[in-house]
């Protein structure tokens, strides 16, 4: 079988030698399996979660989330706000990337910079930003072109590279993700993290060791974990990643199938974690087109008319969808975002009812009296089943919906190239500030820039107004209003239709000691194995 292969060991595809680890008297291996690999180890090249989960344990930021959920130091040891567009931000000294090179202010400049590039799609947490500057070699300072009260928050996301190291390499700028481009950045790594990868086989398995010259170590500051090596293993089917599961052949799942958790739970040899994901599954429409791509219907555009997104969202059983498809493991909502994130409030949690005659009146006041049909992308992994429940359910009004689910990385080429009609996201908020969304899905693509992932072109002029009055405001309270006043006009619009929120369950054997999250990360340095 080929996950038994993969787990064996065989000879892997891309060897990248780094420093031998130190040997070490109790040596513990931790084996982890997911659902999708990493799509690149570039770390500015594609703002996804299971990238995101292996390169920030190579890779480090200025600030850290830890396991409480708030921002503790990280590669900086403090930060202020000295003017309302200028934060500094001080280093933390004697810090070396795993490749021997010194850390220092140039690499702060250097990776925002590069985090700022057209290629990028980490724009989301620099769309504020105008540039960094060097004061000297451990004090940076982070200009704004508006004062943003959550940049602290932003820079969890922004990792660090070796400014030396990427020029060597020939990865100044970013992979260009969309266009699959090809850098050495995109299979070798170097960063400040307490890991350092070893060897690694695309869509198969990544090995990493502890990094004998980390920081923490020194600082006093090492790791509450005891991993010495640890397998990012990518177990795309479900029934085989419960079945190394099962058999022991892996320490833990990451994404574990709704339809398995009462089974992993019965098993005493297994625990499972559960809880909210700070994630919102909804619908997205292409707003921007006169005539919609791959619908029967010509010359015309459906989704620009309001009463056919209240007929979506009419037509769709959320209970239905949580209760059946997802066995319980989800939170219907009305909000583009969870209650963890500030911004969240009661009034914008409100869905439109299941009504489907309703919806099929709201289709042929619209003209679309016999429906229309609509290619719906969604990405194979953790919501698929969800989003052929909802292709039936669109198909009993009259949207004759066709489901075409892609792997994770060829749906996010296609929605970043703006090539879907109809789609399903799931999406975070890393910051935990609604901000993040309001820039990045809700506002016109012309004002979220390099930051968008408004990919239906949704547009409202007096939403978009909305956004530099929340940038400049000061007060906690009234900046919390003017977004819930913001996310009331995206709602009146229907811009997009949130599901729901998801729940994140994940699942190991006795003898692991690990702590659940909300934005469904982790730290392997935390995490200690019997």
């Amino acid at each position: 079988m080929r996950w038994r292969k993969i787990l064996a060991g065989a000879a892997l595809a891309a060897t990248i030698t780094w420093p031998a680890v130190a040997q070490t008297p109790a040596p513990r291996i931790f084996r982890m399996a997911t659902s999708v690999d990493a799509a690149t180890l570039d770390p500015h090249a594609t703002n996804a979660l299971f990238t995101f989960l292996v390169v920030a344990q190579v890779y480090e930021s200025l600030t850290h989330r830890g396991d409480d959920l708030r921002v503790h130091p990280g590669l900086a040891t403090a930060w202020r706000q000295v003017e309302p567009t200028r934060w500094r931000f001080t280093l933390r000294p004697g810090v070396k990337f795993a490749g021997g090179e010194d850390f220092t202010a140039d690499d702060v400049v250097f990776s925002i910079t590069r985090a700022l590039a057209p290629t990028s799609n980490y724009g989301i947490f620099v769309d504020t930003v105008l540039r960094a500057e060097a004061v000297d070699d451990t004090t940076v300072d982070i200009v704004t072109r508006v004062p943003d009260a959550v940049i602290p928050d932003k820079m969890t996301r922004i990792l660090i590279m070796d400014r030396g190291w990427a020029e060597a390499n020939r990865s100044t700028v970013p992979q260009n993700f969309a266009q699959r481009e090809e850098i050495p950045a995109v299979r070798m790594a170097n960063g400040t993290g307490p890991f350092i990868i070893r060897s690694r086989e695309v869509d198969q398995r990544t090995v990493m060791v502890r990094n004998p010259n980390w920081w923490g170590i020194a600082a006093g500051v090492a790791p509450a974990g005891n991993v010495t090596e640890y397998h990012h293993i990518t177990l795309g089917s479900d029934a085989t990643r419960v079945a190394a599961l099962l058999s022991g052949e892996v320490d833990m799942v990451h994404v574990v199938p709704v339809q398995d958790v009462a089974r992993i739970r019965s098993n005493p040899r297994l625990r499972v974690l559960e809880g909210q994901e700070n994630r919102t599954v909804w619908l997205g429409f292409r707003q921007d087109v006169d005539e919609l791509p791959g619908s029967d219907i010509r010359g015309r555009n459906p989704f620009k008319d309001l009463r056919v997104r209240q007929a979506v969202a009419h037509a769709i059983d959320v209970e239905a969808l949580r209760r059946a498809t997802l066995r319980g493991q989800a939170v219907p909502t009305g909000s583009m975002w969870t209650q963890f994130v500030n911004g969240w409030d009661a009034s914008t949690d409100a869905r439109l009812p299941l009504d489907r005659e309703r919806s099929r009146r709201l289709l042929a006041e619209a003209g679309y009296p016999q429906g229309f049909s609509v290619p719906l992308d969604c990405p194979v992994g953790t919501y698929d089943e969800a989003c052929q429940a909802i292709a039936a359910m669109l198909n009993q009004v009259g949207i004759r919906v066709t489901l075409a689910l892609h792997p994770n990385a060829v749906f996010s080429q296609r929605i970043r190239r703006q090539e879907t009609a109809f789609y399903a996201l799931s999406w975070g908020v890393p910051t935990f500030d609604a901000s993040y969304t309001l820039r990045a899905i809700m506002a016109s693509r012309s004002i979220g820039g390099a930051a968008t992932w408004n990919m239906g072109g949704y547009s409202n002029p007096a939403f978009d107004a909305l956004l530099p009055r929340i940038d400049n405001e000061g007060d906690p309270a009234a900046r919390r209003a003017l977004m819930i006043e913001a996310h009331k006009l995206h709602n009146a619009d229907l811009g997009h239709v949130p599901l729901y929120h998801m729940m994140i369950p994940w699942a190991h054997r006795q003898g692991v000691h690990m702590q659940h999250r909300a934005d469904n990360q982790f730290q392997v340095r935390e995490i200690k194995v019997d």
